[in-house]
């Protein structure tokens, strides 16, 4: 039995064994009369809680949810902005990551159309560090294309339904587990003493504009507490489903100086020409299976016992059917007669280049299992608690056929293209051979590349604290461990056909018309729009024979894999104060945190035929204070300063040994074990006016000044049987600066008439300003980080008063980098995108809930280009999404 197998069959024999049966009981013991506790949303909006003369009336859930996501950053001893749902199974979106853009200074991506990645003030994914319910957790790879990059956690791995609120904190304390340059995101899910005793059932279907299928979606959950309030549990389950299709016309860089040569054409020197260039439909048929169980026993105020478990299983099935254009291969021509606009020459006929009709297909399968238990016990002053977690993540094909299956065939024609659009149009491409014609294409090399990526934490840690009279406020004091472990492997299996054997010589069975005859039809351009594509089946069956799939390791094989541990022992102390200066409440925290990293990055190295195993132990210690103030200025005015140092550790794939060659392109990439951690000294101050119940207006600057910045470096290798490649590494190389301000507002406008009283509006507003100068390769980039938009905003909508709740929003982020490029190629920029969601339901009873969701109303596409907007680089459209259901609470 595999390793993801035994994870995944204990998961559900634990929550089975312990859930269901354990709530069954509890229901017994449970009232029957409904229970009405809203949890820790209700709380954050209650008068007394909240300390504060204002009667707090806030109708709406949507409404609700905002009101308590203001008072959990208010009430807070740091920089926070929270989400929260205002019930059991309601979360205010569909995907975690998607609620998570609401929050002022975060963006994600969304790779065809699903939130995914998630970055804070400007610092891409790696640099956050995200928790569950306080927690470090083991993260999943994106396997499909060998990404194994092991910092950005997967946010689709986490069902909206089971979570209760997420917290992203900006100004860092002491006792936080270190790893954020951006924001430590805390996702919390449900707990039964908070929620009480209550069944939800959410049906919804999801319909996807490109595919124009519906996929299932079912969740249930159930709570329950004894009469005493003294014991309870929660068991949830889910079954999602969705169908993807993303139109993608894709290019990968300019190359400078490549026809400079007297036999390539003889071009001037310092000119950029398009590199491959795929059209292709790229599509998933995806399926998760989630679980969730929390037991809670509370024998008395001052004693919690907490078990947290979730397990997922995320499958998707991924086919690409793409037409490979390679203008930049060896023996390639430019005519004479192309014509150069500055330094780019956008209209040529190169002879000589390459058309590839490419089957992609992998079922990729991503596990995840975290088991936590909470111990607090808070007697009189003192408060001590015990935290430990244990989690598995595994990413991985079920068999190697369904690995990454690559099935190709290839002509050479000459390729005329003009690119003078733009990079917001097709360019237009045009061959004199038919690209439709089996006849005109020969067997290229089949490739089966499966992998495997398994990923182990162990999280433990101990607080002790005492709250004082006086100035000092509170003293605390902790040790925490951290074990985490990066297993991957990666294997080619590399079939070569006889020179010379032509596609009809597999039958008429192995190839097929592009299936879809509407390939971006909403975008202007003459490139191709349909083109022939192999058949995934006819290529297994012919090449991949025992013989091939029993053959031994390769070195390229061990190349590719390897090994990165890691153990962290971190302590820290931590005094929060409060004194009146004046009239003026202040109040904060501040504290230093000592960190010991222990890391052992292990791998392969070849020389010729010989392949050498290595290991390469590295240490680092790092001392990181931390300051926060706030001064309640007024009763509903508060300002604060903070100050802290911060770190990221490096990719695990980058401090690896490593390298991987690419099957496509004279490429590879490779990890460097002597890489250090991103360090930075950061500073915030804040304003924040609360000036109604369910009403902020709040403004923030902010500074980080980043060392040791990793960036990447280009060498020139000999790699046997593949010749010259240039190999992409990452080396610490400079320093940078990032600094900016954002600004939130947000308001239920109950002071006007009914039925009006039930609108409202929420946004936010970031700029962030970078200061940097590091090279990639001998290109000097300056100015600018991979992932920063410089501007970003967030609108949004709404109505929300008895029956009806609607909400209209749209999300918007700059440009920004998102490859530094190299000596000899461009740098890649995403161009600015804008998002517009919508959401309406009505309550039809007290227990019973319509809903109606859009995403990408709009229908907008997402653009790239090459450091110049005549040169082209992506067109991605995955349509529009629309969710319907219906919501029963019990």
């Amino acid at each position: 039995m595999t390793f993801s197998n035994r994870l995944f069959r204990a998961s559900v024999t634990l929550m089975l064994s312990t859930g269901v049966a354990t709530v069954a009981q509890a229901q017994a013991q449970a009232s029957v009369a409904s229970e009405t506790a809203a949890g820790a949303a209700a709380a954050a909006t209650d008068p007394a809680a909240a300390g504060e003369g204002d009667e707090i009336v806030v109708n709406g859930t949507y409404a609700r949810s905002l009101a308590a996501g203001i008072e959990t950053k208010r009430r807070a001893a740091y920089g926070v902005d929270s989400i929260s749902s205002t019930d059991i199974g309601k979360f205010p979106t569909q995907n975690v990551a998607e609620a998570l853009q609401l929050v002022p200074g975060v963006a994600i991506t969304r790779p065809r159309g699903e939130g995914l990645y998630v970055s804070v003030r400007g610092l891409g994914p790696q640099f956050q560090n995200t928790l569950l319910n306080g927690r470090t957790v083991a993260i999943n790879d994106l396997i499909e294309n060998g990404g194994a990059a092991g910092r950005q956690f997967r946010f689709e791995m986490l069902p909206a339904e089971f979570t209760s609120s997420i917290d992203v904190v900006k100004t860092p304390t002491a006792d936080m587990t270190e790893g954020a340059l951006g924001g430590n995101i805390d996702v919390k899910t449900f707990r039964p003493l908070e929620v009480g005793s209550k069944t939800t059932i959410n049906m919804r279907g999801t319909y996807t504009g490109q595919t124009k299928e519906v996929r299932p979606n079912v969740t249930v959950l159930t709570s329950a507490k004894n009469d005493a309030g003294t014991f309870g549990i929660l068991a949830g389950a889910q079954y999602w489903g969705k169908a993807v299709r993303n139109d993608r016309f894709m290019n990968f860089g300019w190359l400078l100086n490549r026809y400079t040569a007297p036999a390539a054409g003889g071009v001037p020197a310092g000119l950029y020409s398009p590199t491959r260039t795929r059209p292709t439909v790229e599509t998933e048929d995806r399926k998760r299976i989630a679980g969730i169980v929390s037991a809670q026993w509370q024998p008395s105020a001052e004693l919690q016992t907490t078990l947290d478990v979730i397990a997922t299983r995320l499958d998707v099935a991924y086919d690409e059917f793409g037409l490979d254009i390679y203008p930049d291969d060896p023996g390639t021509v430019i005519q004479p007669g192309y014509t150069v606009v500055g330094d780019t020459i956008t209209k040529a006929t190169i002879a000589n280049a390459r058309f590839m009709a490419s089957r992609e297909y992998s079922l990729n399968r991503h596990d995840l299992l975290s088991i936590g238990l909470k111990q607090a016990w808070n007697p009189d002053r003192w408060h001590l608690t015990a935290n430990v977690n244990w989690s598995a993540a595994h990413s991985y094909h079920p068999d190697y056929a369904t690995g990454t299956v690559r099935s190709r065939a290839f002509f050479t024609a000459p390729l005329t293209y003009d690119a003078s659009g733009g990079y917001q149009m097709l360019p237009t491409f045009t061959t004199p051979v038919d690209v439709t014609n089996p006849a005109n294409y020969k067997l290229y090399q089949f490739n089966v590349a499966p992998k495997d990526s398994k990923d182990w934490d162990v999280f433990a840690r101990a607080d002790v604290g005492r709250d004082f009279d006086g100035v000092l406020a509170k003293l605390a004091a902790g040790g925490e461990y951290h074990w985490r472990k990066r297993d991957y492997f990666r294997r080619d299996f590399i079939v070569n056909p006889p020179a010379g054997a032509t596609l009809g010589s597999l039958g008429a069975a192995a190839y097929e018309p592009l299936p879809y005859g509407d390939f971006l039809k909403g975008v202007d351009g003459d490139a191709f729009r349909t083109w022939l594509v192999p058949s995934t089946a006819a290529y297994v069956g012919a090449f991949f024979t025992p013989a091939v799939a029993n053959a031994p390791l390769t070195n390229a094989d061990r190349r590719s894999s390897f090994v990165v541990s890691e153990k962290i022992a971190a302590g820290y102390v931590r005094a929060d104060y409060q004194f009146d200066a004046g009239t003026v409440a202040v109040s904060g925290n501040l504290g230093v945190r000592y960190v010991h990293t222990d890391q052992v990055a292990s791998g392969t190295l070849t020389a010729g035929n010989s392949a050498t195993p290595v290991s390469y132990p590295k240490t680092f210690d790092n001392v990181l204070p931390s300051f926060n103030l706030r001064a309640d200025l007024t009763q509903k005015l508060v300002g604060r300063l903070a100050a802290s140092r911060v770190l990221t550790r490096p990719n695990v794939t980058d401090t690896a040994p490593r390298i991987t060659v690419s099957t496509d392109a004279p490429t590879a990439s490779g990890g460097n074990p002597q890489l250090v951690p991103f360090l930075a000294t950061q500073f915030d101050g804040s304003l924040e006016w609360y000036f109604a119940p369910s009403g902020m207006l709040s403004g923030a600057v902010f500074y980080k000044a980043m060392d040791d910045y990793i960036t990447q470096s280009n060498t020139e290798i000999t790699i046997p049987g593949r010749g010259i490649v240039r190999l992409s590494s990452s080396v610490n190389g400079g320093n940078a600066k990032v600094y900016g301000a954002e600004a939130a507002y947000s308001q239920v406008f109950t002071f006007l008439p009914a039925p009006f009283d039930g609108l409202g509006v929420q946004g936010s507003y970031t700029h962030a300003e970078v200061s940097a100068d590091y090279t990639a390769g001998s290109r000097t980039i300056r100015d600018q980080l991979i992932g920063l938009s410089k501007n970003s905003f967030n609108l949004v909508g709404f109505y929300d008063k008895g029956p009806i709740s609607a909400r209209l929003s749209y999300v918007w982020r700059d440009k920004y980098l998102s490859g530094t490029g190299s000596t000899v190629q461009a740098p890649t920029y995403v161009a600015a995108f804008g998002s517009l969601d919508g959401q309406l339901s009505v309550r039809a009873a007290d227990n019973l809930t319509f809903s109606l969701e859009g995403i990408n109303i709009a229908g907008a596409h997402q653009d790239s280009y090459n450091d110049n907007r005549l040169r082209f680089g992506e067109i991605n459209y995955y349509g529009r999404t629309i969710l319907f259901g219906v919501r029963a609470e019990f």
